[in-house]
C-alpha cells in the first residue's frame, strides 16, 4: 500500500473516510482532524501570521500575491525524507492551501523517486464527489471511494426529507467579512439541500466579494457568518465588525435572532466528507431539526445587536 502525504486538510479527511489513515505519513500545517493526524510531521507553514482583523488579513494576502509569490512554505527536505508514493494537493485557490505548484517546485528536483501527485480541484458538490474518486483510485481503493460518496449523498437525502415540507427561508452566506465575500462553490448547494434559498454566490462559482449595500437590500431572513480558514471562536471576534456597520440592527436576521456564526475551517469551506455534517448544521440553524445540541458544539446564534 502506497505511503501517503496529505497537504490539504480535506484531502486528509477523504483518506479517514477511506479507512486508510494508518498510510498517512505526513500532514499540512491546517490538517487537524480526525485527531490522530496531529502526531504527524508538519509539512508546511504560512509565509505570515495568520492574526489580527479580517482586513488586516487580506491585505497581507493580497500584498503577497501581488509580488507573485506562494501563501504557504513546503518543507521539501522533510517531505522527501518521508518517501512517499502519493501526495495529495489542490489547485484550487493559491490563497487557502498550499498549491499544486508549490508541491510541484517542492519535488521538482527528485530523481529515481517515483511519487504521483493527485492535485484536487473542487468547485460544486459534484466535484467533491469526482476528487473522492480520485484519490480511492490512487490509493488502489476504489471500492472503499463509491462507498464513501454514497454515504454522503444518502446523508444529504435524508437532510433533504426532513426539510421538504418547510417554508425555505432566504440565507446570506458571507465567507468573509471584511471585504465581504459571499460564499460560492457547493455552499448554495448545501444551503439548497438544509432547505434554504440562497441570495449570493453561484453554485459551482467561486466565491465572489458582496458590496453591503446588495446585502441590505436583500435583507435575508437568515444570515450564515462563516469565514474560510476560522474556527469558531475566532469567527465570533467579527460580530463587532458587523455592529459597526450602518443598517445592521434594521436587518431582519439580526432583529429576529437568526444571525448564526459557524466553524468555516473545519466544516462548510473544507470540502470533503463533513460538508454533510455542514448541511446538517445549516438545516438546523434554517429550521430546527434537531434539539440543536449537537450544533452548539460547531455553531453559534450570538446576540447581534
Amino acid at each position: 500500500m502506497p505511503r501517503i502525504v496529505s497537504l490539504i486538510a480535506s484531502a486528509t479527511e477523504i483518506v479517514a473516510g477511506l479507512g486508510l489513515l494508518d498510510q498517512l505519513v505526513g500532514r499540512s500545517h491546517e490538517c487537524d482532524w480526525p485527531e490522530p493526524v496531529l502526531a504527524l510531521p508538519k509539512l508546511t507553514e504560512a509565509k505570515f501570521k495568520v492574526e489580527g482583523t479580517s482586513a488586516e488579513i487580506d491585505a497581507r494576502v493580497q500584498e503577497i500575491v501581488r509580488e507573485g509569490l506562494s501563501v504557504y512554505r513546503v518543507h521539501a527536505d522533510d517531505l522527501k525524507a518521508l518517501d512517499p508514493q502519493v501526495i495529495l494537493t489542490q489547485d484550487h485557490c493559491d490563497v487557502c492551501a498550499v498549491s499544486l505548484k508549490d508541491v510541484e517546485e517542492a519535488t521538482c528536483t527528485w530523481t529515481g523517486k517515483p511519487v504521483r501527485i493527485v492535485s484536487l480541484r473542487p468547485d460544486s458538490l459534484a466535484d467533491v464527489y469526482t476528487d473522492i474518486a480520485r484519490v480511492a483510485d490512487a490509493l488502489d481503493a476504489p471500492h472503499a471511494g463509491r462507498d464513501l460518496i454514497a454515504r454522503m449523498q444518502a446523508k444529504f437525502a435524508v437532510i433533504r426529507h426532513s426539510v421538504q415540507d418547510k417554508a425555505r427561508p432566504s440565507v446570506a452566506f458571507v465567507e468573509w467579512v471584511e471585504p465581504m465575500m459571499a460564499g460560492g462553490n457547493w455552499m448554495p448547494e448545501l444551503v439548497e439541500i438544509a432547505g434554504g434559498r440562497n441570495l449570493f454566490g453561484i453554485a459551482g462559482k467561486r466565491s465572489d466579494w458582496m458590496q453591503w449595500a446588495d446585502l441590505v437590500a436583500a435583507d435575508p431572513d437568515v444570515i450564515v457568518v462563516a469565514p474560510c480558514g476560522y474556527d469558531l471562536p475566532r469567527c465570533l471576534q467579527e460580530l463587532e465588525l458587523l455592529r459597526a456597520k450602518p443598517e445592521w440592527r434594521d436587518l431582519k436576521a439580526v432583529r429576529t435572532g437568526r444571525v448564526y456564526f459557524a466553524d468555516g475551517n473545519a466544516y462548510f469551506n473544507r470540502p470533503g466528507p463533513r460538508l454533510a455534517e455542514s448541511a446538517e448544521m445549516l438545516a438546523d440553524m434554517l429550521h430546527a431539526t434537531t434539539s440543536g445540541s449537537a450544533m452548539a458544539l460547531r455553531a453559534a446564534w450570538v446576540s447581534a445587536t
